[in-house]
């Protein structure tokens, strides 16, 4: 193994830790206390500690270990060092944690907000690694391997749904599963942002008859650059230049007011990018 192998080795185990924990203390401190149901395998042992006082972390790792081992005869086991790897310290952190004497038993809501935030920050740290914790993902991989018009999100979200309609009935509680999509929703938006950024930008496509003019112009008053696309009328047969720009939310009115003093005649649409990678952006490709 190469120096910079070892790094980025010893790199992503440090992330994955962190990651773990801060899922594991969603877990302990806001969600079980509360009795707010939980998604996902972890929800599963979540509701069998409810039930039987069995250790989370103990169950979440036995019920991800057949999933796991489908996952080796099935998607290979390249895949399957890496998940099995997170999924023990997952399993670990949640039994450490446990441990730990704090728990919050105030306003639900509040708990269902931090067990999310916690939740989230966790499992987008395990992913931005390209890494997974187990559970209904690999359900849905396994499905989506089966059946290829069945997409894993989607598995995912019927899993999910399952096991958060089971919370309900073993809490007896139908707030308990309201505070879990509370729960989900803040957690599914951290991991977003922790992945794709915080600073999601905006692609314009600008139709103009003074394409150079405009261009030059957007690239003396912004940081962003240009591409000219050569495009013609469909109505009129003429021909025109299309202009395409990705910049960030703050630096669209500058950059609309640059373009209109060229061109008022000009054509813009502004679309959301949600992800945009390269120089000026997010580098991880």
């Amino acid at each position: 193994m190469n120096k910079s192998r070892a790094i980025e080795l010893l790199k992503n185990n440090g992330i994955w830790l962190v990651g773990c924990i801060l899922y594991s203390l969603g877990v302990n401190c806001f969600s079980i206390p509360n009795s707010i149901a939980q998604s996902g395998i972890t929800g599963v042992a979540v509701i069998l500690n409810h039930l039987f006082d069995f250790p989370v972390g103990t169950v979440n790792l036995i019920l991800n270990i057949p999933l796991l081992v489908l996952m080796w005869i099935f998607l290979g086991r390249k895949l399957v060092a890496r998940t099995l790897w997170v999924t023990v310290v997952l399993s670990t952190a949640l039994d450490l944690t446990a441990l730990l004497p704090i728990e919050y038993t105030g306003d639900k809501i509040l708990a269902a907000l931090f067990c999310g935030l916690l939740q989230g920050a966790g499992l987008g740290m395990i992913m931005i690694t390209g890494a997974t914790s187990g559970g209904t993902d690999i359900i849905g991989r396994l499905l989506h391997k089966r059946w290829p018009h069945i997409t894993v999100g989607t598995v995912v979200m019927i899993s999910d749904a399952i096991v958060v309609a089971a919370g309900m009935f073993v809490f007896g509680s139908v707030e308990s599963g309201l505070y879990a999509i509370i729960m989900i929703f803040v957690s599914t938006k951290v991991i977003d942002a922790l992945i794709y950024g915080t600073g999601n930008g905006k692609m314009l496509m600008i139709v103009t008859e003074k394409a150079d003019e405009v261009a030059q112009a957007m690239v003396r008053s912004s940081p962003r650059g240009v591409s000219i696309i050569p495009a013609k009328g469909a109505y009129t047969g003429a021909d025109k230049n299309v202009l395409l720009c990705v910049a960030r939310k703050h630096e669209i009115s500058g950059i609309l007011k640059t373009v209109k003093s060229i061109d008022d005649k000009t054509f813009i649409i502004v679309c959301e990018a949600n992800e945009i990678l390269g120089k000026g952006f997010n580098k991880t490709i």
